[in-house]
């Protein structure tokens, strides 16, 4: 447990921000199953961009248990001030400030790691954006630029002289990617060297590793992303296992039907017919992967137009595999 400003995270598994993943339906879905935190998708800092139905979703916080974490990307700091601003008057409680998003097309807007390349600009951005709100601030990074320019130390202690109220430290440079393995005694040092609540991430993928990294690192918390895609159930596994020591039985079939066609259904709702029955394609891949071995389902789900046949198809798929269960 821990505080972000006067909001208190009572489990500490907290969901990864993830372009094109983390939504609505998504971040509800994991607080309902036990993440103590969620965080929306990255939200670029250019106002004017907002009008868009890709922003205009990411900007929908309605009806989330709060608190409701914001996270923005850019590398002007009035920008960066100015999108804070219209996030709060839009009723987000907590702000946090990309500093860790690896990927190129957003590295190459100076933006997301490549800020790790000029700390001068760094403490202008958290500066203006903690200067511009009346909520917490909070920053996601990572190691360093590469192998040879790991600053996290600098920019960890320069954040927390700038009001950041939360670091989530994912241990790794940009330039490993995802590739490398993560750094828990990079995660383990910043960690005593700061006194704001830190967060570890990176390759958490199972509850014996959640309970190693929080036990090693001294860390408040810890960030789940890509394990929760197609696993959602993950944060009330490591959550259980944390209180307990012993491990949660997996959802059985009648379960995780039960988990993804409601998953479904809330993007249907959210996103309309036609853009939910695309972006339901995507998640349904991902939970299927233990049980369409020959991935038969999932290339006719991808082929399929209507919200309605993706119904139809899943309770087929399901109502198969419970009766080959019980046969056997």
């Amino acid at each position: 447990m821990f505080n972000i400003g006067p909001y208190r995270i009572d489990n500490p598994v907290v969901l990864a921000p993830m372009a094109g993943v983390t939504d609505r339906p998504f971040r509800q879905l994991c607080r309902q199953l036990g993440a103590g935190l969620v965080v929306s998708e990255m939200v670029t800092s250019d106002v004017r961009l907002w009008n868009s139905n890709k922003s205009k979703f990411r900007l929908d916080h309605d009806g989330e248990a709060e608190p409701i974490m914001v996270q923005i990307a850019g590398g002007d700091p009035e920008m960066m001030a100015e999108a804070a601003q219209q996030n709060v008057a839009q009723g987000a409680q907590i702000i946090d400030i990309n500093m860790g998003c690896p990927a190129k097309k957003v590295c190459n807007k100076a933006a997301g790691s490549a800020l790790l390349k000029d700390e001068i600009l760094v403490r202008d951005i958290l500066q203006a954006v903690v200067g511009a709100v009346n909520v917490p601030v909070t920053l996601k990074t990572r190691t360093g630029w590469d192998m040879d320019n790991r600053n996290i130390s600098r920019v960890a202690n320069l954040a927390q002289e700038c009001g950041i109220q939360a670091l989530t430290l994912h241990g790794r440079t940009r330039a490993c990617g995802y590739k490398a393995p993560a750094e828990y005694e990079t995660i383990k040092r910043i960690k005593q060297e700061i006194g704001i609540p830190l967060i570890a991430n990176g390759d958490i993928t199972s509850v014996e590793l959640a309970r190693h990294v929080l036990e090693y690192t001294g860390a408040d918390g810890i960030m789940i992303g890509r394990a929760a895609q197609g696993s959602p159930w993950i944060f009330r596994e490591i959550n259980h296992y944390l209180a307990t020591g012993e491990k949660m039985v997996a959802p059985d079939l009648k379960e995780v039907q039960t988990i993804l066609s409601g998953h479904v259904e809330g993007l249907h709702a959210f996103y309309g017919d036609y853009l939910g029955v695309r972006i339901a394609r995507k998640h349904v891949g991902w939970y299927l992967q233990a049980h369409d071995h020959n991935k038969e389902m999932r290339s006719a789900f991808n082929r399929l137009e209507s919200a309605t046949e993706q119904r139809e198809l899943i309770t087929t798929f399901f109502n198969n595999l419970l009766g080959k269960d019980q046969a056997a």
